[in-house]
């Protein structure tokens, strides 16, 4: 287990994406995806009351619902470490602090749940005062209601100010981050974020870690791409630094046997501040790849080859 920055927070190396349930995966599936989940010894589950509005009949808080049913079902909630986010649904956008009060009240409900283990800023809200949104995120923290806070696609600067006056007006300070990092996009957390993060003692939590599955290596053609996710893998498909990146991550997932999405997110792993990589899977099936993630400890040599083809 890894502990969340500098929180009481243990969690398994691998948290399990929940932006499919409800989406690509209905219900059972769902259910089956955390089941198997959870037989592993995965503990940190993260989703949004945003999940999964995009899909067509959906509104969002579907995710939620789908995860909270299951924690009531399995009778597991101690032993699940639940991280959603407040200010990207779509009728509840921005870090105001009303918006913030109606949304966690909406991801407990949803959840079942009398308190939410992890919360964070789902995204950066210029438009309100930095001091405003911590004040009510303390409240939050000060009633229960929630354990700890984190940001999530923010700037290293926006990270430094909130961190900044949270030590000034001793409230609650954000103990993770959820950045988009994998092997094809590094540069928006290299430069910057991660320098900030480390600094202050934060964990992160990568989102897109197999950069929308064009990292476990299924998609290496334009007639592969056919599936609902697959729209974000596309764009790796035809740039040099795509092709260099998967020709690296073939020969070493063929050194070690196992799944090139494997490799991809074992080398996350082994970033620094990197706590826990996001990945999720649209059946249990799929799951193990991702699983064996955990046990896989890449060599230095694994590492610079991977780097030198991601640069």
């Amino acid at each position: 287990m890894n502990r969340i920055g500098t929180s009481d927070l243990e969690v398994f190396p691998l948290s399990l994406g929940g932006n499919v349930f409800g989406w690509t995966a209905d219900e059972a599936q769902s259910f089956a995806i955390l089941d198997a989940y959870a037989a592993a010894g995965g503990n940190f589950v993260d989703t949004a009351d945003a999940y999964s509005a995009w899909a067509p009949g959906n509104s969002g808080g579907e995710s939620e619902e789908i995860i909270g049913r299951w924690l009531a079902a399995r009778g597991n909630r101690d032993d699940i470490v639940v991280a959603t986010k407040v200010g990207g649904h779509p009728k509840l956008r921005g870090l105001a602090p009303a918006t913030i009060k109606k949304g966690v009240e909406g991801s407990l409900r949803r959840l079942g749940v009398d308190h939410i283990d992890l919360y964070y800023a789902h995204y950066d809200d210029p438009g309100t005062p930095v001091e405003e949104t911590l004040r009510a995120f303390n409240d939050l923290v000060t009633e229960g209601k929630v354990r700890c806070i984190g940001a999530s696609n923010f700037t290293g600067a926006r990270l430094s100010e909130s961190l900044a006056v949270s030590e000034r007006e001793g409230l609650a300070r954000y103990v993770a981050v959820q950045p988009h990092y994998n092997l094809v996009f590094r540069e928006e957390y290299e430069r910057g974020l991660r320098d900030v993060a480390a600094a202050n003692g934060l964990s992160a939590a990568p989102y897109y870690g197999l950069a929308s599955g064009f990292l476990t290596g299924k998609y290496r053609t334009d007639t592969d791409v056919d599936s609902a996710r697959a729209g974000g893998a596309a764009k790796y498909l035809d740039s040099d630094r795509g092709r260099r990146v998967l020709a690296a991550l073939d020969e070493v997932a063929a050194e070690h046997g196992v799944a090139v999405g494997t490799v991809a997110l074992a080398w996350l792993r082994s970033q620094p501040t990197v706590a826990a990589p996001i990945a999720s899977a649209r059946t249990a099936d799929q799951l193990p790849p991702l699983l064996a993630s955990v046990d896989l400890e890449l060599a230095k040599e694994d590492l610079r080859r991977l780097e030198a083809a991601s640069q």
